[in-house]
């Protein structure tokens, strides 16, 4: 399993589960915030992405094995979870499956499981095609994908372009002002293509839990200019969500990166 390791070293733990068409890298901004708050910020490659071994079949709960494994290895004893997008509900795992382990949950920009009915009609249209793309023609979700890949290597201007105009305005400000950063980040995640086709994959696959499943503090987060996420998700998922705090705040679908201190220290707390 690859990893990336941010901040101070003997500071809280808060284990990132990145984005799709992302990797480890995904938190790398978040980094001089972490170090403010005396924040550590564990940040694992899922499975078949950046420097992780594939792990075929896998589901989102499965993912809460191969976590618990790593914080064991880092003597890590407690923590909390951010997972931000697709991250949202391998977030929702850990809380589940560690939940003596987990201080609190943030859920930013998640979606509900796709497997309920009415939840994949409300993804952004670019979300549907690739999902269903790599559950129907998984070869040809690679060959597009590898492309992806070379556009972000070769021509990262135009890619930044292109993805801030799918993205919409909030958050083609974000990229376009992470520009380099944002290529490469999507470049490293695209190491190996079939592990990004897995990852969507795995994420139309049912979690192996409910939302109502979950007895740890969850804070749910929610930018009021996104536009991959219907506005009635976040708070359905707090609703369901026991012991939860709905969040809206400016911002798109990296409203993070807007309210990364906030969202850090909410983590924290009673730690």
């Amino acid at each position: 399993m690859g990893f990336a390791d941010y901040g101070p070293a003997d500071g809280f733990v808060v284990v990132n589960a990145h984005a799709g068409l992302s990797c480890r890298l995904d938190i790398r901004a978040a980094t001089p915030v972490a170090e403010a708050a005396g924040i550590r910020l564990i940040s694992p490659d899922r499975p078949g992405i950046g420097l992780s071994d594939p792990s075929p079949g896998r589901t989102v709960l499965d993912w809460a094995d191969d976590v618990e494994e790593l914080v064991d290895h880092l003597g890590i004893e407690r923590m909390g979870v951010l997972g931000w997008s697709m991250g949202g509900q391998y977030a929702a795992a850990l809380g589940y499956a560690l939940a003596p382990r987990i201080n609190r949950v943030a859920i930013v920009a998640g979606a509900l499981p796709l497997t309920e009915e009415g939840a994949f009609a409300g993804l952004a249209a670019m979300e549907r095609r690739l999902t269903r793309l790599s559950q129907r023609w998984p070869a040809l979700a690679e060959m597009s994908l590898r492309s992806l890949a070379v556009m972000a290597l070769r021509m990262p201007c135009s890619f930044v372009r292109m993805a801030g105009r799918s993205l919409g305005p909030a958050d083609a400000e974000v990229v376009s002002g992470e520009r380099e950063f944002y290529a490469a980040m999507t470049n490293e995640a695209l190491r190996s293509p079939s592990g990004i086709v897995e990852d969507y994959r795995a994420w139309a696959r049912p979690w192996g839990f409910e939302p109502e499943d979950l007895e740890v503090p969850v804070d749910v987060w929610w930018g009021d200019a996104d536009r991959l996420i219907p506005k009635e998700w976040p708070s359905e998922l707090a609703r369901r969500i026991p012991k939860s705090t709905l969040n809206i705040g400016t911002g798109g679908h990296f409203m993070a990166h807007l309210h990364y201190r906030a969202i850090l220290d909410s983590l924290a707390e009673q730690a």
